[in-house]
């Protein structure tokens, strides 16, 4: 199930899943949204979940930002393990780091790398440079729920004296004194003293690991970062999700695709030229589907759009989103014989053109469903970048039905 929030303070509640594709853009944290609602402020309590190796659960949020308490981790971790942690049957998935992924902006970089195939080792190398305020720091650790509480998750947001009125005229901590927020000054921490001698790149380790939550997996291997913030951390997890390879059940098998072409045949009318999903790698409890659309020169839409300059049009995009959101509703509902009619697009951004030779990552979410109507979210990624977005409604009627 992973982690999914719930604002209840709105009518009806929306639920938001923590996946990288709720990832929202803000500025230095990590929020999530489903259309327009969000949660923000999400990193701390991500962290605590995947130091504790938590993955399974529901929170209910009566606003639209969770508490920042201290800006670090540890009420949450405190909370949690006063609540009681339950093991359960299900073994979560893992991906296992095969192969070499790196990015990079600038001079901060971060590559994820093989290592061991029972443990994750995060390596950070925080440096402002020889005349920063914030002397050069390096942390390694090997990471673990004990590990993590003691060493990581008391570690608190900081930020420098020279950020204080930008981040004010932004609207943050308005009324927050140094007491409340670490800030560093050319003496060192103004008006508060550190938990750790190397207190600023342990939180940076920390933010890594809330981020890492994103892929809903256990991670095994070596990750190393340099001067690495949300943004970046953000990128990592989605090349690592694209990647494909290594992601394995508990066990260690390959996984396969959750269905195949042949598979998708069965359960959709759709045909050539108008079938636009190779296959579906991934079911989330019937909630969410991931599939692939391999876009071919050979495609019969570039022989007209545009000869010289041959664009997948936008249209045959959304159309693929709701040919996977169908998929996906009619395995979730359990019909057969049914055929899922799309009734309405809402907020349909068109993001990045597609051409011969990308691979789209189609992503939909169901928000609303009832018997015979739902409501999804659907994204089309082309590498880390996003190239549709929509809110889908649908009508699901017997297959011989007549509109």
């Amino acid at each position: 199930m992973g982690l999914v929030f719930t604002r209840v303070d709105l009518s009806p509640p929306v639920k938001i899943s923590a996946t990288i594709q709720s990832v929202a853009k803000r500025f230095k944290r990590t929020s999530l949204a489903n259309g327009e609602v969000a949660v923000e402020t999400a990193e701390h309590l991500l962290a605590a979940l995947a130091g504790l190796q938590v993955d399974n659960l529901q929170v209910e949020l009566d606003g639209p930002e969770l508490p920042t308490c201290d800006g670090s981790a540890a009420d949450y971790v405190r909370l949690l393990t006063q609540a009681g942690i339950v093991e359960q049957d299900a073994e979560r998935p893992i991906l296992k780091i095969v192969e070499p992924v790196t990015v990079q902006e600038g001079d901060a970089v971060i590559a994820a790398l093989p290592g061991s195939e029972d443990e994750l080792t995060i390596t950070y190398h925080l440096d402002y440079g020889s005349d920063g305020i914030i002397p050069p720091q390096m942390c390694h650790l090997r990471l673990s729920p004990e590990v993590f509480a003691e060493e990581l998750a008391a570690s608190r947001t900081f930020i420098l004296e020279s950020e204080v009125e930008d981040l004010r005229r932004r609207g943050y901590g308005p009324s927050a004194t140094y007491e409340d927020v670490l800030v560093f000054g050319p003496g060192g921490p103004i008006g508060n003293t550190l938990r750790f001698p190397d207190e600023p790149v342990r939180h940076k380790m920390l933010d890594l690991i809330g981020d890492l939550f994103l892929l809903n997996r256990d991670v095994r291997g070596r990750i190393v970062a340099t001067k690495s913030g949300h943004t970046l951390n953000h990128r990592l997890i989605r090349r690592l999700q694209d990647q494909g390879a290594g992601l394995t059940p508990g066990t260690g098998a390959e996984t396969r695709p959750a269905m195949d072409i042949s598979q998708i045949m069965d359960v959709l009318p759709h045909r050539y030229p108008f079938l636009l999903i190779d296959r579906v790698v991934e079911f989330e409890e019937d909630r969410r589907a991931v599939g692939i659309k391999n876009v071919s020169i050979n495609e019969h839409f570039f022989q007209g759009h545009y000869p010289g300059t041959p664009i997948m049009p936008g249209v045959l995009i959304v159309e693929a989103m709701a040919q996977l959101a169908g998929v996906l509703l009619l395995r979730r509902l359990k019909h057969t014989g049914q055929v899922a009619i799309l009734l309405s697009m809402d907020r349909v951004k068109l993001r990045k053109t597609v051409h011969p030779g990308d691979q789209l990552r189609l992503e939909a979410e169901v928000i609303r469903a009832k018997e015979n109507r739902a409501e999804v979210i659907a994204r089309a990624w082309v590498g880390d970048q996003v190239a549709a977005e929509a809110k889908l409604r649908f009508m699901l009627i017997p297959a011989e039905q007549e509109l």
